[in-house]
């Protein structure tokens, strides 16, 4: 199964995709984690992705999709990964669509875990790491809702995004992941029949 996991900072992503790695066995892709390991392997997209950060910027669409796609042409991808941190925007969403039909590859479904703002904040605070300023937290949280609303909006018309509470212990918030992921299961099931 190929799913996308969308959230907010402090949503509890992370604790998620671990659970969500064993549960699918698949691999979890982060960009970021793409990024860097690029960067520290001095390939030729790490070497022009460093440009962009180095200077605080974001790093082009066509570069992460290229990075994203090299990775799910890997053989541990082929029953499924799970992606995380991407797409972040609309251009990308649509850019990795294309890629995945080139491939005769789809999204299974996506999964949205929505946390109210307060909450979010709470979160940050009780953590404490050091790069949690609330300052930056907040225009995180905002560049956050800026970008992926109309991703929702996206996935929603493609009939693929299930929008999870995201309140809750991480077994209760695992237990709502877990019921979406068997939806896209049969929903895939269903496909797959029918075009037989």
């Amino acid at each position: 199964m190929r799913i996308v996991l969308i959230g907010p900072p402090g949503a509890g992503k992370g604790t998620q995709c671990q659970r969500l790695v064993e549960y699918l066995d698949v691999p979890h892709l982060s960009t970021g984690e793409m990024l860097r390991q690029a960067v520290l392997g001095e390939t030729r997209e790490g070497q022009q992705a460093a440009s962009f950060m180095e200077r605080g910027q974001l790093v082009p669409d066509e570069l992460i999709v290229g990075m994203v796609g090299q990775r799910l042409m890997r053989p541990d991808c082929r029953k499924g990964c799970l992606l995380d941190g991407f797409p972040r925007t609309l251009r990308q969403a649509a850019t990795l669509d294309e890629f995945l039909e080139r491939q005769a590859m789809s999204l299974d479904g996506v999964i949205e875990l929505a946390v109210p703002r307060e909450e979010l904040v709470r979160r940050m605070l009780s953590r404490k790491r050091e790069d949690d300023d609330p300052e930056i937290f907040a225009r995180r949280i905002e560049s956050f809702e800026r970008q992926t609303a109309p991703l929702l909006d996206y996935y929603g018309r493609q009939r693929k995004l299930v929008c999870i509470d995201g309140l809750g212990t991480a077994d209760e918030i695992f237990g709502r992941v877990r019921a979406a992921i068997e939806k896209f299961a049969s929903r895939h099931q269903g496909h797959d029949e029918a075009a037989q």
